[in-house]
This record gives C-alpha cells, sequence and structure tokens, in this order.
C-alpha cells in the first residue's frame, strides 16, 4: 500500500475533525462535501471568538486580551486558535492566502511543538520505483543556520514516521563526513550533532548518493540505512533538488505541507483543485 493510499485509509479510521479557515471559496467547500461524504475527515466550520481562543492566544504569545481579540478577528487566527482549544484537530489553509500567513496564524495561534522553534516544510515524494522519500525543507526556509536545520530535520523525522513508518535520516552536503570542508559542511555537521546530543539518529554531512545506496555509504565509511528523510542545507538545493526529481524522474511530488506546529497544519498551494485539498487534508489527518 502507497503512502497515499495508507493515509486515506488513516484518515477514514479517523474522521478527524478539521477547521477550513476559507470554507467560502467554492473549491473548499467542493473539497469538505467530498471529505464528508467519504468519511475522510469531519469538516468544522469557523466558530465565533471565544473567551478559550482568546486564552489559547494569550498562551502562545504575551499579548493584551484586546490585542488577541483583533487578531481572532482574522479567520486564519480564528481557525487555529480551535485547534488549540481541541474543537479540531488540524487546520487546512491557503486556498486563498499566502504561506508566510498561514504560518503567522499557526505559530501564535497554535504554537510550536516541543523542542522546536522552527516551521518548515515537507514533500512526500513518490518515485516510479516505488520509493517513497521525505525531502525538506524545499519551500519555507531560505538559508537556515545550524539550529534551525536540526529543527526541520527534527520534524522531518517524526513525519516520516508517521506518514512511512521509519524515519532515516540523511543531513546532505556536497561532502561525506570529513571528506570536504567549508561553511556550508560545517553547518551541516554541528547540525547532526544537535540532533544526535538530542538522541535523534542522523547521518551527515553526507552525499546524496551515500545516503541513498547502501554500496556506495560502505565505501565512504558509513553503515546506515539507506535514508528514507533528506535533509538539504539550503531552500536552494532542496527547491532544485525536488523539481529535478520530477523532470528527471518522473517523481510525484506531493505537498508542500507544513511542519513542527504542536498540531497539524497543511498549507494549500493557491492553485490547489478540490483533488489537491482532498489529498492534502487526508495526509494531514494522517499525520494528527
Amino acid at each position: 500500500m502507497s503512502v497515499m493510499e495508507n493515509a486515506f485509509e488513516t484518515a477514514r479510521t479517523r474522521c478527524a475533525r478539521v477547521v477550513f479557515p476559507e470554507w467560502d471559496d467554492p473549491r473548499v467547500a467542493a473539497a469538505v462535501d467530498r471529505l464528508r461524504a467519504e468519511g475522510l475527515a469531519e469538516p468544522v466550520p469557523l466558530a465565533e471568538a471565544s473567551d478559550a481562543h482568546v486564552a489559547a492566544i494569550q498562551s502562545v504569545r504575551s499579548v493584551k486580551e484586546p490585542v488577541a481579540r483583533r487578531m481572532l478577528g482574522k479567520p486564519l487566527y480564528r481557525a487555529a486558535a480551535m485547534v488549540a482549544c481541541g474543537e479540531a484537530s488540524a487546520m487546512v489553509a491557503g486556498a486563498d492566502a499566502p504561506t508566510r500567513r498561514v504560518i503567522e496564524a499557526a505559530s501564535i495561534g497554535i504554537g510550536m511543538a516541543d523542542g522546536t522553534s522552527t516551521p518548515s516544510s515537507f514533500f512526500l515524494m513518490e518515485f516510479p520505483d516505488g520509493r517513497e522519500l521525505i525531502f525538506a525543507d524545499c519551500a519555507v526556509n531560505v538559508a537556515p543556520d545550524a539550529g534551525q536545520l536540526a529543527d526541520i530535520a527534527k520534524a522531518s523525522g517524526e513525519t516520516a514516521t508517521a506518514l512511512l513508518g521509519r524515519s532515516d535520516i540523511a543531513m546532505l552536503s556536497f561532502s561525506t563526513l570529513a571528506s570536504g570542508a567549508g561553511p556550508s559542511v560545517d553547518m551541516v555537521r554541528e547540525a547532526t550533532e544537535i540532533l544526535t546530543a538530542s538522541g535523534i539518529r542522523a547521518t551527515g554531512p553526507v552525499q546524496a548518493d551515500a545516503a541513498l545506496n547502501a554500496s556506495i555509504a560502505a565505501k565512504k565509511g558509513i553503515s546506515a540505512e539507506p535514508a528514507n528523510t533528506l535533509i538539504f542545507p539550503s531552500l536552494d538545493a532542496g527547491n532544485i533538488a525536488y523539481k529535478l526529481c520530477q523532470e528527471l524522474a518522473g517523481a510525484q511530488a506531493i505537498g508542500p505541507f507544513l511542519q513542527g506546529f504542536r498540531h497539524p497544519v497543511c498549507d494549500l498551494s493557491r492553485g490547489a483543485n478540490v483533488d489537491d485539498i482532498v489529498a492534502a487534508t487526508a495526509v494531514t489527518v494522517a499525520m494528527a
């Protein structure tokens, strides 16, 4: 069973409550009808702002009550507060709003997962030969530092465990272990050390071929399993890589999805169609 097939099956089992702050968009409305009809989710409309929502905002950001209430006047913030209060398990937004607004609302209304301070994104990459990989970060963080890269890897590992059943993280670089030097290699090495110090297993710095091919890895002194979670050192590297995989290898790139928050948040493409919204919601519910 593919990851997407498993995500749909998991979504049907959970039928989680999902809030859609852009329900008035015709695409979202049609997706909501399908999600309900197919038992993939229990769509939840926006609630009126309440004292509980104010408290949720204030628990994440130290703002005064009038400021919190003004924030809740915006649908994205109110939807995020509903998730924080347990009125919904996840938020799906972005059909009309840019990514930065979705991230901003989720950061303030929901907050980051414990031990993480960096919102990030991932693509689920499905290849014609059946391989399924997590690529991160390909859409949000332009030039992460070592701490941010470690955050991205931590969140991506949790994503891989939820969707792929296991997490084997490769911290990619143009250098494998100590074979090369330079600021980017040092940054990747430091990020890997942060992960291992916190008990998270990751290999790095490592070149992409050694990360994916066991025989090449062995020649370079690496004994780890082939990676299923590829962490790129910059947005340039990640974005270029996933698009090359699409064009040259016929891979399907599903996403991007946001990660790193206390509860699942999905950022839709503003060009998303009904099928895209249904699939994105199913993956989001599978991670809830």
